[in-house]
């Protein structure tokens, strides 16, 4: 049997598998979420649907009062946006491409992620787009930097333009009027080690005196030691004035979007946890995030529950903090922005989260684009989340019409931009 037809057999086992033992009825979900008890697996879940992309009309499905259209098209798998004070939109165009496989399984987790467009040939760039008659449909596009290193999370403070290259932090001069940057100028102030999980999202303090750069592992639970861990499943901070870089907060397996809450000023991200434990352990999550705060990963998940695949550190499990809001089992919550009350009808202020789907367990989650309503500066514990686009998926999970990823709010302050790295599209929600 070849490798591809092993692999295959592995990625369909392990879905009959799971559908046997039988998959959660409810997500684990909410600030007090019922965590089912870890399954260990011997094989990890592996599920994707194929990437099929928006043919002859469709569109995602908005909730009511709302609308969504295309605000850009024809992209190469776009991941993060950025709006310039200009209001021209920026957005990053890349991903992984496929190493050699380390195993059988990780050749079958290849196999997975190339059904869905998730590995591949990387653009490696970053494209500007203008929407100069504000009809919401950019009408001019044209290249911002090119020739990086898988670029992900982009800032601006003053004149100066940071980019999230995977391999580290680069800042570019950028004076007003520029709309494409000199790439032999561009230096870089920050290195991160490349690999494993590779997005390096990027955010401004409120006050333009740091950048806070969200840092993966490299791998599920530390599989190769912490020694190549070192600096990874963690947020740097970056100070703008002195650039020097600290690590800002760990055990944070993969923190991506990032968000200040305007009422306290807190800095919150969304995590996506480990695998191969079971549909709905551990759930992602949504937290606050503190100076110096450890978060568990991977000595143990949630309020301090172990996970024994690990090497145990005692004092390392009594630090850890306990994240605020659970956001169901691997729902691959990436896209992260503050909403303010009065952007869309209907919606008041909160988090807005592109769930980009996931793709290790038997019954898919995620794929949409979710709202967390907040009071008092944290999660609402009357109001539950919502959901603003679904049906990212065909009802037999077989196809993938696109993933969200990265949102943020449009030069406009009254809509939101979502990108679709499925769909190579660009999405603009408005109210109806």
């Amino acid at each position: 049997m070849s490798i591809l037809a092993r692999a295959t057999s592995i990625v369909g086992g392990t879905v009959a598998l799971m559908r046997r033992i039988g998959a959660p009825r409810t997500q684990a979900m909410g600030g007090r979420p019922e965590i089912p008890e870890a399954r260990k697996q011997g094989l990890m879940t592996l599920k994707l649907p194929a990437a099929e992309g928006w043919k002859n009309g469709r569109l995602p499905r908005c909730a009511p009062g709302l609308k969504v259209n295309a605000f850009a098209e024809g992209l190469q798998h776009p991941r993060w946006i950025e709006v310039l004070p200009t209001g021209d939109v920026l957005v990053a165009e890349a991903r992984p491409e496929a190493g050699p496989p380390k195993s059988l399984m990780d050749h079958a987790a290849q196999v997975t992620m190339q059904r869905i467009k998730a590995v591949g040939p990387s653009a490696n760039r970053v494209s500007l787009w203008r929407d100069a008659d504000g009809d919401g449909v950019a009408e001019h596009r044209e290249v911002f930097v090119e020739n990086q290193r898988q670029p992900f999370g982009m800032a601006v403070v003053g004149e100066t333009f940071y980019l999230g290259n995977t391999d580290g932090i680069v800042a570019f001069p950028f004076p007003p009027g520029t709309t494409r940057l000199d790439e032999s100028a561009g230096r870089r102030l920050v290195e991160f080690k490349p690999g494993g999980h590779w997005t390096r999202s990027l955010i401004v303090s409120p006050d333009g005196s740091k950048i806070y750069a969200g840092v993966g592992s490299l791998t599920n639970i530390a599989d190769e030691g912490m020694e190549v861990e070192e600096g990874r499943a963690a947020i740097w901070e970056l100070d703008v004035a002195s650039e020097e870089a600290r690590i800002f907060a760990t055990g944070l397996r993969n923190a991506v979007g990032t968000a200040f809450e305007p009422s306290t000023g807190a800095l919150w991200t969304v995590v996506n946890e480990r695998d191969g434990l079971g549909d709905e352990t551990p759930p992602d999550y949504l937290t606050s995030v503190v100076d110096g705060g450890f978060y568990g990963w991977p000595y143990c998940y949630w309020d301090r529950i172990v996970d024994d695949r690990v090497p145990q550190d005692a004092e390392m499990v009594a630090r850890a903090i306990k994240p605020d809001y659970a956001l169901g089992g691997h729902t691959a919550s990436l896209g992260l922005c503050w909403m303010p009350e009065g952007t869309l009808p209907g919606f008041g202020a909160g988090m807005v989260i592109g769930q980009h789907g996931s793709w290790n367990r038997s019954k898919l989650s995620g794929y949409k684009l979710l709202f967390v309503p907040f009071e008092n500066g944290r999660p609402s514990e009357t109001e539950p989340p919502r959901d603003i686009l679904s049906g990212f998926l065909s009802d037999d999970e077989k196809l993938a019409y696109g993933r969200p990823v990265g949102v943020c709010l449009g030069p406009d302050g009254k809509s939101l931009l979502m990108a679709d790295d499925v769909g190579d599209v660009i999405w603009r929600v408005t109210g109806a």
